[in-house]
């Protein structure tokens, strides 16, 4: 350990060096490692690393900004209160995510970094609120995913940090303030890529659960793109499936009778959907499709023969 303390001390140091030379290798130094050796993230981000990383974060080298973006993700996983007691360390990983495929572009596996060093710390409860009151962090991820040129890695590490974000309730209304509705529909209905859309189904799932929600499905027919991810010709996975099931549960608790009417009057079909994930889906996916069923009044309409009033599916 005390070779890990000597070591840390001493390439921190070099990296406030007026050699650019000393604080590149410093650099590619600490990124590697910190991603082979995990006992070492606590030592270096104890030995002062953190400020100076968050600084290079803006720096005009791409290699540079990408070494040190890798580095902070290396150190999300173990340093977390580390990172976030950093003064304008948000404030650096919002500079990455906003010069995303700009003309003097920050490098795509920066800006993957730092979205996916937003997603590990959004894994603490207490920082979703935090992160999320940062408007621009947000805005810039809903940009790189409404953004045509934006690499897929780019978009999926954008789709999880926002999640993580709308984990917290009070995050929703500001997501769907800063409009990030319609990209997410837009990917859905486009993008033939599973993970994406499994990925972009799950925020949708969690942004349906606040009241703001069913004006800003209606505007995009938000309703009728989930209920044709639950028709068994779109051929879509079932975590898709699950995740449609549970924004279309969301919507219709926090939208009131006026959403659940909107569900209803997609037809029977809509009812096939649901009961595929009822009987085939997981645990927590089958739960969920039963309270929407009941929520829709569905027994009537799937009831069994014997007159059963029962609940018709059961968790195994």
């Amino acid at each position: 350990m005390e070779v890990r303390r000597r070591t840390a001390k001493s390439l921190v140091a070099k990296l406030s060096s007026v050699s650019e030379l000393t604080r590149t290798e410093a650099l590619c130094e600490l990124r590697l490692i910190t991603k082979h050796d995990p006992d070492a993230r606590s030592v270096i981000a104890d030995a002062g690393a953190i400020p100076y990383l968050s600084e290079t974060l803006y720096s005009s080298s791409p290699d540079a900004q990408e070494n040190a973006a890798a580095t902070l993700l290396n150190l999300s996983i173990n340093a977390k209160e580390a990172l976030m007691s950093t003064r304008g360390l948000l404030d650096a990983i919002s500079h990455v995510l906003r010069h995303h495929g700009s003309s003097a572009s920050t490098p795509d596996a920066a800006v993957q970094s730092a979205a996916a060093t937003l997603h590990s710390l959004l894994i603490v409860d207490s920082y979703r609120p935090i992160i999320g009151a940062k408007r621009d962090i947000v805005y810039a991820l809903i940009d790189i995913v409404k953004c045509p040129n934006s690499p897929p890695r780019s978009v999926k590490d954008a789709l999880k940090a926002l999640f993580g974000a709308s984990l917290y309730a009070l995050n929703r209304s500001t997501m769907i303030q800063l409009g990030i509705v319609a990209p997410l529909f837009g990917l859905i209905m486009k993008d033939g890529r599973v993970g994406l859309v499994e990925d972009a189904t799950a925020v949708v799932a969690q942004i349906a659960g606040c009241e703001e929600s069913e004006e800003a499905f209606r505007k995009v027919s938000g309703v009728g793109v989930l209920v044709d991810l639950l028709d068994a010709t779109t051929g879509s996975s079932i975590r898709i499936k699950e995740n449609s099931v549970s924004a279309l549960l969301n919507l219709a608790r926090c939208g009131g009778e006026r959403a659940v009417e909107d569900v209803r009057r997609m037809g029977l079909g809509v009812f096939d959907g649901i009961n595929d994930v009822a009987e085939n889906g997981s645990a927590k996916g089958k739960n969920k499709a039963v309270a929407l069923l009941n929520l829709l009044d569905a027994r009537g309409l799937s009831g069994s023969s014997d007159g059963s009033s029962g609940n018709l599916f059961r968790d195994s």
